[in-house]
């Protein structure tokens, strides 16, 4: 790679590096299974109603990609090897790496699953230092991970996250701003954050493909098509601007699981079964995490795409299923008409998250029952961690269920 100019120069004041990992989810599955490797393989729901979650490279050579319609990846690649979303076994080894992370930097910020902006400010005094950092992470993540890595440095976020995308798979790139006219500004519009689908259609319809062509196109003009603060905000990235921080330890505001289905669901027993699913995933999640959740969220779709979300605050936080299950149960049977419709989606979630803490105050007066509900809650994560995600499950999820559960 060519030395860029900035690399060690003093003036250099933020070193930021982002951190994207390839095909995450697709690749954890060829770890997992190695007669997928080379192989196109897609992760994510079939049918009419499912979606792509993520996809081997093999299979975006045929153009599937993340968010695709299955039956249009389908149709542009019948020999995919399709499996299913696992997500709780991607969270851990999410959670792996984000440690390996956080052995360069105190200030790490997720930004999904498989992603994160880390700041070497006065940690790497210049790039070609940040490069080391990035060599080392990367080799770090292979080697515990057997998973390859994409690496961007620039001195901003937007800079950042755009390099890592240059030369993807298991990539390294650094993007100064001397380097904007050669490995920014030719890239198309879409590139800069803020330009969806709509957007972009509307600037290449003026005329604006690429992100030079936005520099150069009037600034009047530009309002006239997105508007004041767009148009600001867009310059201001392809100028190679932005200011925001590195948020350390971003806490998440809610955790939520749901599920779009190929045939809606009219059978109450299977309903139930679906949602003691999404509260089991929402409650492993939070005890993962070391959370509890004061709300409740349940989120209903019909096959005409009518849509309810309702959410209850709880007396007191929790990450117990039992009580996720029941708010949701309630929220059901008191919140949602169906009307004879079946149910296309549904989710449940959780918000107003707070940490647990070991040396909280403990009643006076216990509840037996609550208390045997945490130890059996905890025995299953156990298993799980040892053993795998399918090594227990309830006896409600393996057939017929009795209905939703009442308060005592």
């Amino acid at each position: 790679m060519q030395q860029e100019s900035d690399h060690c120069s003093p003036r250099l004041k933020r070193v930021i590096l982002h951190l994207d990992m390839d095909a995450f989810f697709a690749a954890i599955e060829v770890r997992e299974n190695p007669a997928l490797r080379g192989k196109p393989v897609i992760v994510g729901h079939r049918g009419r109603r499912g979606v792509v979650s993520t996809c081997s490279y093999e299979a975006r050579r045929f153009g599937v990609h993340s968010a695709l319609p299955s039956v249009t990846a389908e149709r542009l690649c019948p020999e995919a090897i399709w499996l299913p979303v696992r997500m709780k076994i991607y969270s851990v080894v999410s959670g792996r790496i984000r440690e390996i992370l956080q052995e360069v930097s105190p200030v790490v910020e997720p930004v999904s699953i498989d992603e994160a902006f880390i700041d070497l400010t006065g940690i790497s005094k210049d790039f070609a230092a940040a490069r080391r950092t990035g060599e080392f992470l990367k080799k770090e993540i292979f080697d515990q991970e057997k998973l390859t890595s994409s690496v961007g440095i620039a001195p901003n976020k937007f800079l950042a996250k755009v390099a890592s995308d240059l030369d993807k798979p298991d990539g390294m790139v650094i993007l100064s701003r001397q380097d904007l006219s050669r490995k920014l500004w030719p890239l198309p519009i879409d590139r800069l954050w803020g330009v969806g689908r709509k957007t972009a259609g509307a600037l290449r319809k003026a005329g604006w493909n690429t992100i030079l062509d936005l520099l150069n196109a009037p600034r009047k003009d530009l309002q006239k098509v997105v508007g004041s603060g767009l148009a600001d905000h867009l310059l201001s990235l392809a100028r190679g601007k932005d200011d925001r921080p590195v948020e350390n330890g971003r806490e998440a505001k809610s955790i939520s699981e749901e599920r779009t289905y190929s045939e809606d669901l009219r059978d109450p027993d299977r309903i139930h079964r679906e949602m003691l699913a999404r509260a089991a995933g929402v409650a492993r999640s939070l005890r993962d995490e070391g959370l509890r959740a004061r709300t409740v969220h349940l989120k209903i779709r019909t096959g005409d795409f009518t849509t309810w979300t309702r959410s209850r605050t709880l007396v007191a936080p929790t990450n117990r299923l039992e009580e996720i299950l029941a708010a949701a149960g309630d929220l059901y049977r008191e919140k949602i008409r169906l009307g004879g419709k079946g149910i296309r989606l549904l989710g449940i979630g959780v918000s107003h998250l707070r940490e647990e803490r070991r040396g909280e105050q403990i009643p006076l007066f216990t509840d037996p029952a609550r208390d045997l509900e945490e130890r059996v809650a905890r025995a299953e994560d156990a298993v799980r961690r040892r053993f795998g995600e399918d090594a227990v499950t309830r006896a409600a999820l393996l057939g017929r269920s009795r209905g939703f559960p009442h308060r005592e």
